[in-house]
């Protein structure tokens, strides 16, 4: 499933990168529906280009079929970003800590200038292919589903967190 998803924001784009690309950002994304708070494992910083390992766990509602296949305690991933601040764009990759051979994700981050009105536009784009049989795209759209309302509440924190303390 390609899935694109648009967030805007009151900040300038230099701004929302390099809050992308703080660890300390992600302390922030507590009580969010559907994706648990994010836990930062690793960032490190080489050539100029920031390196993430954050791992999410999808805790929306499934269906009776889909937890009949899948235990929703199992459905966490390690999100590998690498963070072009100078470019303001993303490239990532999920990894499944449990049904590796089940889940593939990847895609990639873009954020620019909103013309004429000051403030972003972050634009997420990707991939997600749930091999699960009859379930597999109800799956998808859950966890897609999930990710849209995730980054969507994500917006008003970011812009406060880039505010500051006095924000």
């Amino acid at each position: 499933m390609d899935f694109t998803v648009e967030q805007t924001f009151a900040a300038e784009p230099d701004a929302v990168a390099r809050a992308y690309a703080s660890s300390d950002l992600y302390g922030h994304l507590v009580d969010l529906p559907k994706l648990g708070t994010p836990e930062v494992l690793d960032r490190r910083v080489d050539n100029g280009l920031v390196h993430l390992q954050i791992r999410y766990r999808f805790v929306g509602h499934l269906s009776p079929a889909v937890t009949a296949v899948v235990d929703p305690r199992r459905l966490t991933w390690v999100e590998h970003s690498t963070h072009d601040l100078d470019a303001r764009t993303v490239r990532y990759r999920l990894v499944p800590d449990h049904y590796p051979d089940r889940l593939q994700s990847s895609g990639s981050c873009a954020i620019v200038a909103t013309p004429g009105r000051g403030g972003s536009v972050r634009t997420v784009t990707g991939r997600l292919k749930v091999k699960a049989l009859v379930v597999g795209g109800a799956v998808e759209r859950a966890i897609v589903s999930g990710l849209r309302e995730h980054l969507g509440d994500e917006v008003a924190v970011v812009d406060r967190f880039v505010a500051g303390p006095t924000g």
